[in-house]
């Protein structure tokens, strides 16, 4: 499945229906007299975030959206059939914003169930009976219905996420995540194996918690290195962000630097969450080395730093530790019987 995580799509309810004008015309009936009912009303546009889905590719392939319009009224007071709604179902964590140059903000959809209504179909027109008055016996005028309401917007997704992985090309942030998750990331020996992000569900201590792995960062991305910092966005809801750095950088303290300014640049409370640091694939270094590369990015970054071998496993439990702390109450428990399904040995009885 392809990954698209904006949109530019057409949006409008439906119209009111008319409302009739008719009078009442039965033999041996002794009061006639005006019974056009009114029309129905349109449908709304409605967006609801529903599980199962992590990507916007739906709507570049179908871009206009348009609920159906109410129908028009009828004889014997009858009023017209309202519109169907129409609903637009979107992942979790999608933005619906302006197409303005602000791209102002309108819905924020973060958790599984949300539904709003968007756009508001028009109402149903009057009928003529209900113009029927003392002295206009006989009325012949009637509503049109209110009009639809349309709209050019885009959609946004930031995917939701508790950890969130950060750090230039070739960190090993791919294989850090394909470490403690099924998530089966691209891993290569070459800068920007991952080209979007990747999510990835990581089960530790009968907890569990949900990982963002986002392209690697370079110098100037916030002017459009590289991939640049689109992709920013989907750990801007993470509580705890954990930095990668290359152990065979040639300066590992500019390395850590080089992310920070971009997230810097970024803005949107980044450099304000929590964060672990790891010095990762110190299995190609000794003993000696790996200390003062630590003692190093400890300078640079005035936090502790954990030497950790993702291809490996070496220190990645203590990593996982870290970033359950940071996380809180926001990772999920898992139940004893889920922790060991996969143990479980296959029996006919």
């Amino acid at each position: 499945m392809h990954f698209l995580d904006q949109a530019k799509i057409f949006v409008r309810s439906g119209a009111g229906g008319p409302g009739a004008v008719s009078f009442r015309r039965e033999k041996f009936i002794e009061y006639g007299g005006p019974d056009g009912g009114n029309g129905g009303k349109g449908g709304d546009i409605i967006f609801e975030a529903v599980a199962g889905l992590n990507t916007l590719i739906d709507f570049r392939y179908t871009q206009h959206f348009r609920a159906p319009r109410g129908q028009g009224g009828s004889g014997s007071n009858r009023t017209g059939g309202g519109g169907d709604d129409l609903v637009i179902k979107v992942p979790v964590g999608t933005q619906v914003l302006a197409d303005d140059d602000e791209r102002t903000l309108l819905v924020d959809l973060t958790k599984v169930g949300d539904r709003i209504v968007f756009l508001r179909g028009g109402d149903g027109g009057r009928g003529n009976a209900s113009y029927k008055t003392s002295t206009n016996r006989t009325p012949r005028q009637h509503g049109t219905g209110w009009p639809y309401e349309e709209a050019w917007v885009w959609l946004r997704l930031k995917l939701l996420a508790d950890a969130g992985l950060v750090g230039l090309p070739n960190a090993g942030k791919s294989t850090f995540i394909n470490q403690v998750t099924n998530a089966q990331a691209k891993v290569g020996a070459y800068a920007f194996t991952t080209t979007r992000p990747q999510l990835g569900v990581v089960r530790h201590k009968m907890r569990e918690f949900v990982v963002a792995d986002i392209p690697g960062l370079i110098e100037g991305a916030a002017d459009g290195a590289g991939i640049g910092d689109r992709f920013l966005g989907h750990i801007e809801r993470c509580r705890v962000l954990l930095h990668l750095v290359d152990a065979n950088d040639k300066d590992v303290a500019e390395s850590y630097r080089i992310v920070r300014d971009e997230l810097e640049n970024y803005g949107a409370g980044l450099l304000d969450k929590r964060i672990v640091i790891a010095l990762n694939k110190i299995d190609t270094l000794d003993d000696e080395l790996i200390a003062a590369l630590s003692a190093e990015l400890e300078e640079a970054s005035g936090a502790e730093v954990i030497p950790i071998s993702a291809a490996a496993g070496t220190g990645v439990d203590w990593v996982l530790d870290k970033l359950l702390e940071a996380i809180g109450d926001g990772a999920s428990t898992v139940s004893a019987d889920d922790e060991g399904e996969d143990e479980i040995q296959w029996s006919p009885v």
